[in-house]
């Protein structure tokens, strides 16, 4: 089995699966693990950016949480 029969089998999983996938990303349970991941990432990041960053790290922060979970 070569790298392409690989890349092929994982396409044709997703797309037997994406339903499940797509329900799987906007749980309950996926929100409440990205908004954890997010919050660690943001917080990190204004400890190490300049205080003039916050906001725009906070709508970075933001826009991520919308695409994954529920809220």
């Amino acid at each position: 089995m070569g790298i392409d029969d690989i890349v092929n089998k994982g396409k044709e999983l997703f797309e037997e699966n994406k339903d499940k996938i797509d329900a799987a990303l906007h749980s309950e349970q996926a929100e409440d693990i990205s908004d954890k991941v997010l919050d660690g990432a943001a917080d990190f990041a204004k400890k190490v950016a300049p205080d003039s960053a916050d906001a725009k790290i906070d709508e970075f922060r933001n826009q991520a949480d919308g695409a994954v979970g529920n809220q």
